[in-house]
């Protein structure tokens, strides 16, 4: 218990960690940007197949196949619903209220919108850490645990430079960060008790955080990269990620 309480605190410390290099890093330029979340896609892609969705396989039971491939699609439409409800969320965000400039209310509206987003997503992605433990292979679990916590850095360094600049004070803006890492914590918590709780639930558990790891990179982190010019580095940087947690599989397993 004490590694898993352990593991969540440094998956949701990594948006911490972030958010610090953001307010040092303000004008990071997009391409930095999209190579280190390139980057760190490769990881969670790497961690969500072979962390979680071949184990799945591996423990599922009489009807294995199944079981997987229902789990994958149960936790990307699981995610797929959060985002539909995020737009409905916005109103409860802005700051600054009737006195507050209108670009800059709209600019920040925008930019909080995509935090809450960042924060919905923390929540499956702690929950696939946590489940990680309920394989038995703590190596397994703390490589997929790695791999949330290196794709987290880069995010929370995206988001403080446009909370700042739409006029947030770096007080709130610190708060709002380490916001989305509680969220990740309380994810992972989640994810090991309802193991814990019953083993039979174990394959679907892992299809499924390996499906909502699967949705947030294929329709959030793969279209940011790719968005503002620098695709052929972002694709090798992905290459690279994926490859790099492969050779510490087979060099840990």
């Amino acid at each position: 218990m004490t590694m898993v309480l352990l593991t969540a605190l440094g998956v949701g410390g990594a948006s911490v960690i972030g958010a610090l290099l953001g307010f040092v890093f303000k004008k990071t330029t997009h391409k930095f940007s999209d190579i280190v979340l390139a980057f760190a896609a490769g990881v969670m892609l790497s961690a969500s197949v072979i962390g979680l969705i071949l184990p799945s396989l591996e423990h599922g039971g009489k009807y294995p196949l199944l079981v997987t491939v229902v789990g994958v699609f149960c936790g990307a439409l699981c995610v797929n619903v959060i985002d539909k409800l995020v737009p409905h969320l916005h109103k409860l965000t802005g700051v600054g209220g009737e006195e507050a400039h209108p670009e800059n209310q709209e600019k920040l509206n925008k930019v909080l919108l995509f935090v809450i987003a960042i924060a919905i997503h923390n929540l499956p992605e702690g929950i696939a850490a946590g489940v990680g433990f309920g394989t038995g292979d703590v190596t397994q679990a703390l490589t997929i645990a790695g791999g949330i916590a290196l794709q987290n850095i880069p995010e929370g360094m995206v988001i403080i430079g446009p909370m700042l600049a739409a006029g947030m004070s770096h007080g709130r803006t610190f708060a709002v960060a380490i916001i989305t890492g509680v969220v990740e914590v309380i994810g992972t918590l989640l994810g090991f008790f309802a193991v814990s709780v019953s083993t039979a639930v174990l394959p679907f558990a892992l299809a499924f955080a390996g499906g909502t790891m699967l949705y947030v990179i294929s329709d959030e982190m793969i279209p940011e990269t790719h968005a503002h010019g620098s695709e052929r580095g972002a694709t090798y940087s992905l290459l690279a990620g994926f490859c790099l947690m492969l050779v510490f599989d087979v060099l840990l397993g």
